[in-house]
């Protein structure tokens, strides 16, 4: 589904379309953060591999330059701009293609279980930095995640996928909880519960 929405491949049937216009190919409106780490250029540090998808765009220095640096900082990495991918943490370096994503002003954020390789402390922090980049963006995510907890931690609206080769949407489940949102409160627990029971549903039918 999300390389559907990338544009990286073309549906066989139905259409997908953004804001009333066909999505026929990968565009820069759709930015994508991958879930591994490799996604990023090892000879290019932090800085210069945020400022890369301005480069190819042709934006001058001054302007990349203020761009990359918002980014760094909105991401809490300008301490850290200078170092190579080598040099950082699995979390660094999700936080740099985030910030690589957003610079390209994209319309939609489409994430590919980006903290599943995180050890809890390091994706729990992520987490709480998404929602607060999503604060201040506002920008659509359509975030993939097997974690129940994740998606309702992050998300306004989850959506679920039946089992199968034959996979379609088998439910919505709409998040309406105040955030900053926390596991220990009750309402989160029976979110929790209502999902689990919808998944386990699924499998049954499976």
């Amino acid at each position: 589904m999300l390389n559907l929405v990338a544009g990286f491949q073309l549906p066989s049937r139905g259409r997908i379309s953004l804001d009333g216009s066909p999505i026929t190919g990968a565009s820069a409106d759709r930015g994508v953060v991958f879930q591994g780490d490799d996604a990023l250029f090892p000879w290019l540090n932090g800085k210069d591999n945020v400022a890369f998808g301005l480069k190819m765009r042709g934006v001058q220095a001054p302007r990349r330059e203020t761009i990359v640096d918002h980014y760094l900082n909105l991401v809490h990495l300008s301490a850290h701009a200078d170092k190579y991918p080598g040099e950082m943490s699995g979390g660094m370096k999700q936080r740099i293609q985030i910030a690589r994503v957003l610079a390209n002003e994209p319309k939609v954020l489409l994430m590919d279980e980006p903290f599943g390789a995180l050890d809890a402390q390091t994706r729990s922090k992520l987490q709480d930095d998404l929602v607060e980049i999503w604060m201040k963006t506002r920008k659509t995510i359509i975030f993939i995640t097997h974690d129940i907890a994740e998606a309702i931690m992050l998300s306004d609206r989850i959506v679920l996928l039946s089992k199968g080769p034959g996979s379609r949407v088998s439910h919505v489940v709409d998040v309406d909880l105040e955030r900053p949102r926390r596991r220990g409160d009750p309402r989160f627990g029976q979110i929790w519960e209502t999902i689990s029971e919808l998944i386990e549903g699924e499998e049954v039918r499976a």
